[in-house]
């Protein structure tokens, strides 16, 4: 093969990877979708499942489905940048567990709830978002949408929540989170988080 056609095959080859995955990348609402299956199907299996069976089972849907450490950043604002590199890795450790936890407590029972993704999302300034519905047995509807970002390698994770359609829940950690800090330091922030997922263990079976 000349020189000059190898070359330039040699220099293809990374953007011809780069579009391979970024075909084969889940949509939003592909993986938003694997979310809600993934919730509904632990909820089935609540009742025969303990809080860390649960945990377990949850654990690596939430965290393929988020970017947990860039929620964690954002979660400690501007505070983020003044941390040793060991203690973000601690938040964002404890960070990781307490948002699993948060699923595991809340998705105990299943009675007949079911979830809607829109298969079309909207975008904007901060990400995409996808908007879904989950639907109660009695007919009532919660809106739970879904702030997207591609992450370095290409994949779509949810950054955000905005619960009831409108309310961020990044936003209401954040505010919480840079008060202790303030108060308390990483090491009280550290604490709480921890406290926190212990209290949501302790509050299930």
């Amino acid at each position: 093969m000349p020189v000059a056609r190898r070359t330039l095959l040699t220099s293809l080859l990374p953007a011809a990877f780069w579009f391979r995955a970024a075909i084969a990348a889940d949509s939003p609402t592909v993986v938003i979708q694997r979310l809600c299956d993934a919730l509904i199907a632990a909820m089935r299996e609540a009742r025969s499942l303990s809080f860390d069976q649960r945990y377990q089972r949850l654990a690596p849907a939430i965290r393929q489905t988020y970017n947990l450490p860039v929620m964690s950043q954002l979660a400690v604002g501007q505070e983020w940048a003044r941390l040793q590199p060991a203690q973000q890795q601690r938040l964002f450790e404890e960070f990781s567990r307490y948002t699993v936890a948060v699923y595991a407590n809340h998705f105990d029972a299943y009675n007949g709830q079911r979830f809607e993704v829109e298969p079309t999302t909207v975008t904007g300034a901060s990400g995409v978002i996808v908007q879904t519905r989950l639907i109660k047995a009695d007919g009532t509807t919660v809106a739970i949408n879904y702030l997207m970002r591609q992450n370095a390698g290409g994949q779509w994770q949810a950054i955000d929540v905005y619960l009831s359609g409108t309310i961020s829940e990044l936003a209401t950690r954040r505010a919480d989170f840079v008060a202790v800090l303030q108060k308390s330091g990483v090491d009280g922030l550290l604490q709480l988080l921890a406290a926190r997922t212990a209290d949501l263990r302790q509050n299930k079976p």
